[in-house]
């Protein structure tokens, strides 16, 4: 009996009936190590899970990966859940994984540093970026459960300390699906048109699944981008939240977070006390000083003769208005007898002393210098400037020679 021909559809699709039949492999745990993790922009994760001997394919589709609390990454030991089955086109068998858990370390915890040294490596947590809280608070608005023993708690301890400022509450659920979304509305709603002066967020102690509402991202990220100082008050002391680091500055307990947020009424009288008494007693120090100055002046030969001082001022004004004078005098004898002196210097030279020692000039009508025999012509009229006048005469003849006497 001859046996029939498959294709290798069919074969495949024979294996894959017989694999999704079988009890075993519709509901197994595995454990192992992921390797060749990939993130598809679909949303589906590929991966390969490892011993030291085998390797088997697995993927997690976006229905099923979308609740995960952490990121697989490769080198990650886990324990996954799901079936087993044929890829039929591939031909290729591999495990469909429903549930993913670390291995260890619970996925909160993972979750918990996998996100923390994300926002980190961003510079979410550097004390530079951290802002002052105000001195004196008008405003306080607090974020957090209506009904917890935490809201009591804050209450109380700033009725105590500040009753000056004024308390608005945004309630809000602190644990659930819901806590984190209406906690990053509470900020925004106070962010708006500053609402208040600091913000205070936080819950009671609890598991860390409680507390995972201040471990979103989306919490951190509201809190880091608050223009109003927020402190962070989660749980206990011990309790530390991805929002404790954020925060501009985290309280251990939201008691604590109260005390934080305003001063100390009974602090501030006893500092005001402390003001008004040293300034009485610095007014007082002051006014004595000034009394024992005042007295000094009184005795003093100035303030008993003012005139004193009046007249040595008159005297030095006298002094000092005859020196001006005698020196005026003397500069001005001097300048006289230079002015003398230059004045004979330019006498001197002047043309006119020349003239006066019996010489003349000799123009001509046109008013040229004769200085030649040869600058004239017999019938000419010319001027002769002497020493006391003018004499205005005609050349009747010329005489050519050097040697001419006079």
């Amino acid at each position: 009996m001859s046996k029939p021909i498959l294709t290798v559809s069919e074969i495949n699709s024979y294996i894959k009936t017989l694999m999704d039949h079988d009890m075993i492999l519709n509901q197994v745990l595995v454990r192992g190590e992921i390797s060749n993790f990939k993130l598809h922009y679909s949303g589906h994760m590929y991966l390969t899970l490892k011993d030291d001997q085998s390797v088997l394919r697995a993927v997690m589709f976006r229905g099923a990966n979308r609740t995960l609390k952490f990121k697989p990454e490769d080198g990650m030991k886990v324990i996954v859940q799901g079936r087993i089955t044929v890829y039929e086109r591939g031909g290729q068998y591999q495990l469909y994984v429903d549930h993913m858990q670390p291995d260890g370390i619970g996925a909160l915890h993972i979750a918990f540093e996998q996100l923390k040294a994300k926002l980190q490596k961003e510079g979410l947590f550097d004390e530079t970026k951290k802002k002052p809280l105000p001195q004196y608070p008008r405003k306080i608005g607090v974020v957090t459960s209506a009904t917890g023993a935490a809201i009591r708690d804050i209450l109380n301890v700033l009725a105590r300390r500040f009753p000056y400022a004024s308390i608005a509450i945004y309630p809000v659920l602190v644990q659930g699906e819901q806590a984190c979304h209406q906690i990053v509305r509470g900020i925004s709603y106070f962010n708006q048109d500053r609402k208040a002066d600091v913000i205070i967020t936080g819950r009671g102690g609890g598991s860390i699944e409680e507390l995972w509402a201040f471990n979103e991202e989306a919490v951190a990220r509201c809190i880091a981008a608050s223009d109003i100082p927020v402190i962070s008050a989660v749980g206990h002391e011990t309790d530390f939240t991805i929002a404790d680091f954020v925060a501009d500055m985290r309280a251990p307990t939201p008691s604590a977070a109260a005390e934080l947020a305003v001063p100390s009424q009974v602090e501030l009288r006893d500092k005001i006390y402390n003001f008004q008494s040293r300034l009485i007693y610095l007014m007082n120090k002051d006014i004595g000083d000034r009394r024992e100055h005042l007295k000094l002046l009184k005795q003093s030969p100035l303030f008993r003769n003012p005139m004193d001082k009046v007249n040595q001022h008159r005297l030095l004004l006298d002094a000092l208005h005859k020196d001006l004078i005698n020196h005026t005098t003397v500069q001005l004898k001097m300048r006289r007898e230079m002015l003398a002196g230059l004045c004979g210097k330019l006498d001197a030279l002047s043309p006119l002393a020349v003239l006066s020692r019996g010489y003349a000039v000799v123009k001509r009508k046109a008013n040229q210098l004769i200085k030649s025999v040869n600058g004239v012509s017999p019938g000419e009229e010319i001027d002769i400037r002497v020493s006391d006048g003018h004499i205005f005469c005609k050349v009747e003849g010329i005489k050519n020679g050097k040697d001419s006497e006079f």
